[in-house]
């Protein structure tokens, strides 16, 4: 099913001096711009487009990738202000509008701002929003201790960074749970530390010390065991690789090397880890 306001995987069906085709099934053909041609589009093969709407308001599509899509959260730069709202840019030709109904204060250009972006059913476009209360979900959050969820990172405060959890309830890292960097716009997951009397959610980006030490400990050994008895990371590691690799802070992973290692189920050395 093609939508707008999403990356579409899409089949060319003719090129013309304007541009190319695209079979957009319900909605009909769709113009990609012939600015957006290349070698590799030609009828028949397919091409992964956003569709939105253009400055004309016709419906259309890009090879371009913006910084976000329909039903989702954003932290986006604020490049022209007018007296129909203002507009950010989210990596396309055309800037994304906010209606100035849909603005909790005056945008101001050059500075970033917290939105929603959603289709406008009586527009009939892409928009956005910074009254962010109205997309998320009412109710109690329903969670447990240790649900793993996913986060949109918002807001930093004195006392660490405000997100949205699951794209609809308000959630809070504390600076104490910030093993590893992130930063405002970052979508990535974390766990519930505990659902507050305010239906707020206190999260954390790794569980209980104790129990993931104990789980990644058997998950260093069985990667061991997969790689041929040896692994190419230590407790000189970067940051980074750990973390691409098993999820979890450096500090983490060095306890777990630390746990094996006084057990005498591996040996630590400059190229790595190996199975005793």
């Amino acid at each position: 099913m093609i939508e707008i306001g999403y990356i579409n995987k899409m089949q060319v069906l003719r090129l013309t001096e304007h541009g190319a085709y695209l079979n957009g099934e319900d909605l009909g053909e769709i113009l990609l711009p012939k600015k957006f041609l290349t070698s590799e589009i030609k009828p028949g093969s397919e091409v992964e487009a956003f569709i939105y709407f253009d400055s004309e308001d016709r419906l259309t599509a890009t090879i371009q990738h913006p910084y976000t899509q329909i039903n989702k959260f954003a932290y986006l730069e604020c490049v022209q202000v007018s007296k129909n709202g203002a507009f950010l840019y989210w990596g396309l030709d055309k800037d994304l509008l906010v209606p100035k109904s849909e603005q909790k204060d005056k945008f101001v250009k050059g500075k970033k701002y917290f939105v929603y972006v959603y289709f406008d059913e009586v527009s009939n476009r892409i928009v956005a929003s910074n009254r962010l209360n109205k997309f998320l979900a009412e109710g109690d959050p329903e969670y447990a201790p240790g649900d793993k969820c996913e986060i949109f990172v918002g807001e930093p405060t004195d006392l660490g960074f405000r997100v949205i959890v699951d794209n609809a309830h308000w959630g809070m890292i504390y600076k104490s749970e910030l093993f590893r960097n992130v930063k405002p716009g970052d979508y990535t997951y974390a766990y519930v530390k505990k659902v507050r009397e305010d239906m707020r959610i206190d999260m954390m980006l790794e569980k209980s010390s104790v129990k993931i030490v104990d789980s990644l400990e058997q998950e260093i050994l069985q990667r061991i065991k997969d790689n041929g008895g040896a692994l190419a990371l230590n407790d000189k590691s970067s940051p980074e690789e750990i973390f691409e690799e098993f999820g979890v802070s450096k500090k983490i992973f060095k306890k777990a090397v630390g746990g094996l290692y006084k057990s005498r189920l591996i040996t630590v050395s400059d190229q790595g880890l190996k199975m005793v």
